[in-house]
């Protein structure tokens, strides 16, 4: 897949308040180097590597809080141009792994994806285990906000401004994918419906329910998904209400122009639903 990606997006302005104010300073306090806008922006993103490397970062030192929440935007940015909502291959990199979700919550193996899956593995127990209590998926930062993007989480989809912070927002990658990052999708079964406040069930019978949680937060389905119950306090979706949901999602992602369509370049703020 990767080798026949074309590129369909231009980087965003990084909106950063001071970016430039901080290399004159940096420039003035360097002896034969000349210090340019890429270099600043290089020593921001040593901060946090070698912090969590070492515990401990001098390039921490050397910017304001504000140049700090610029940055922090500007990663924001970024991701949401790259592989989420504002890119045009956002769905197509994150549908594989939907994919093998919704198969393991049907319970069956994978014998054509239209995806990147390898099905040499997803079409046999052995390498794909089903009924299984717990499954483990290790990857990227960059991938889990493609997963987002491939299941609809359209509460992510906002365009933001390229030019300048615009406060409170949901895409916020600090938040979404931090350093170790875990995307925990749990399926729960009641003996009836449970109201979402905890107080009670309702009449009915056994109900099984998904939620998402993301870094010990809650991804309220319902703010996204239609098929989801939007007055739920707790952001649950019932379980068939979510495969229902789910079943039109490879064909938003468009895999085959995505990755291997002629696409034009576009400015960013192009895409917003993360499909050609």
């Amino acid at each position: 897949m990767w080798t026949k990606i074309v590129v369909a997006w231009t980087q965003p302005t990084i909106g950063l308040p001071n970016i430039s104010a901080a290399t004159t300073r940096l420039d003035g306090m360097s002896e034969n180097y000349r210090w340019t806008l890429e270099d600043t922006y290089a020593a921001q993103n040593m901060c946090p590597y070698e912090t969590v490397a070492y515990g401990y970062s001098r390039f921490c030192e050397l910017f304001t809080y504000d140049e700090w929440v610029g940055f922090d935007y500007s990663i924001d940015l970024t991701f949401y141009g790259g592989c989420s909502f504002g890119s045009p291959l956002g769905r197509a990199v994150g549908i594989g792994y939907q994919q093998e979700v919704m198969a393991r919550l049907k319970n069956h193996t994978l014998g054509y994806s239209g995806s990147q899956i390898n099905v040499t593995l997803d079409n046999n127990t052995v390498t794909f285990p089903l009924n299984q209590s717990l499954y483990l998926d290790f990857s990227h930062d960059t991938t889990i906000a493609a997963a987002l993007t491939a299941f609809g989480l359209t509460q992510f989809a906002k365009p933001m401004d390229s030019t300048a912070h615009p406060g409170k927002h949901n895409f916020t990658v600090s938040h979404l994918t931090p350093f170790a990052a875990r995307l925990e999708i749990e399926i729960i079964k009641t003996p009836k419906p449970l109201m979402a406040n905890r107080s009670g069930y309702l009449k009915g019978k056994e109900t099984k329910y998904v939620h998402f949680v993301l870094n010990q937060r809650t991804i309220p389905l319902g703010w996204s998904i239609q098929e989801c119950d939007d007055s739920r306090i707790d952001g649950w979706c019932e379980f068939d209400a979510f495969l229902r949901a789910q079943e039109r999602m490879p064909g938003l992602a468009k895999f085959e122009l995505a990755c291997f369509g002629d696409l034009e370049i576009a400015p960013y703020g192009t895409y917003t639903d993360g499909t050609p």
